[in-house]
């Protein structure tokens, strides 16, 4: 009892926080931020004619519901890994700001409400892809974090689902259109989740995590993946153009960023440093908003 005294006093007392502040940090306000971004993109991108604005409010509102709850659920199921890196000591159950049973109430409806809002006011073709990217998030992603690097393979997978979403909420089908924009995603997220794992590996390791930096040590393969993958970037994002989604101007955007990208990361893997990472990471939180941008502009009416 005395230990237990002595290292709860040693731990360090977290800010306060308004209630707010503290579910934005549950529901990963800025990651579900993201996802409606591309939710949107998709099904603007995928919609014929003038747009249905009573439909887009219908799929942002469940699938804003679907990425909170999942958010939630896994912060639960990550919580004691969390406590152990800064990034992620200060977040609502490491905290202690929120307890399990709390999150767990919380994450579950909100995530279940958001599936069947889906299969009601959207379509449940959306729904389905919604569901699958929840179990892929929950079920295969997060066990796979303690157990194989190839964890970041699995987790582009859910990561990549939002933009389909959209497309199949205007389209009500899945197509090769709608795979294309599903697989910029994922190709994207891939060099930036590299870039992550490199300036976090230790704290990663520490935490039990096994991204691939952890068991690349030198770095060769963490920068050929990266490498690889922006080069795969670069080929899927002229799709929208090849399928008569985007005009000109798209293509002539695309490849002047999925360059850059790749020169971004031709740099990363030459030099393998924090700094190489630092900023193959910046671009590519420069990189998709742009690309995303440059297809919505030129979209082919």
């Amino acid at each position: 009892m005395k230990a237990t005294t002595l290292q709860t006093l040693n731990q360090p007392i977290p800010a306060e926080k308004s209630w707010l502040a503290v579910y934005a940090d549950l529901f990963k306000a800025r990651l579900t931020s993201l996802v409606l971004l591309t939710t949107l993109v998709g099904f603007y991108v995928g919609f014929r004619g003038p747009v249905d604005f009573a439909l887009m409010f219908r799929l942002l509102l469940g699938t804003a519901l679907l990425a909170s709850g999942a958010a939630a659920l896994n912060q639960l199921l990550e919580r004691e890994y969390d406590a152990n890196m800064r990034r992620t000591q200060d977040r609502p159950l490491p905290s202690a700001r929120l307890q399990p049973q709390t999150v767990l109430m919380v994450g579950s409806a909100s995530a279940l409400l958001g599936l069947l809002y889906l299969a009601q006011a959207v379509n449940l073709i959306t729904s389905l892809v919604g569901a699958l990217s929840l179990v892929c998030y929950l079920f295969v992603y997060t066990p796979l974090k303690r157990i194989t690097w190839l964890n970041t393979l699995a987790g582009a997978v859910p990561g990549a689902l939002p933009p389909l979403m959209g497309w199949t909420a205007a389209r009500g089908e899945l197509s090769s259109e709608g795979l294309a924009l599903f697989a910029i995603q994922a190709f994207w997220q891939l060099p930036h989740f590299m870039a992550i794992a490199w300036m976090y590996r230790d704290e990663y390791a520490r935490a039990g995590f096994k991204m691939l930096p952890c068991v690349d040590p030198q770095g060769r393969r963490t920068g050929y993946q990266a490498v690889s993958y922006t080069l795969a970037l670069l080929a899927v994002s002229l799709c929208p153009f090849l399928f008569n989604l985007a005009g000109p101007a798209y293509m002539a955007g695309a490849l002047i960023l999925g360059l850059g990208f790749v020169w971004f990361a031709v740099q990363f893997s030459r030099e393998r440093t924090d700094v190489r990472a630092r900023q193959l990471f910046y671009f590519s939180l420069v990189y998709l908003p742009l690309l995303l941008a440059v297809m919505v502009l030129d979209k082919v009416k």
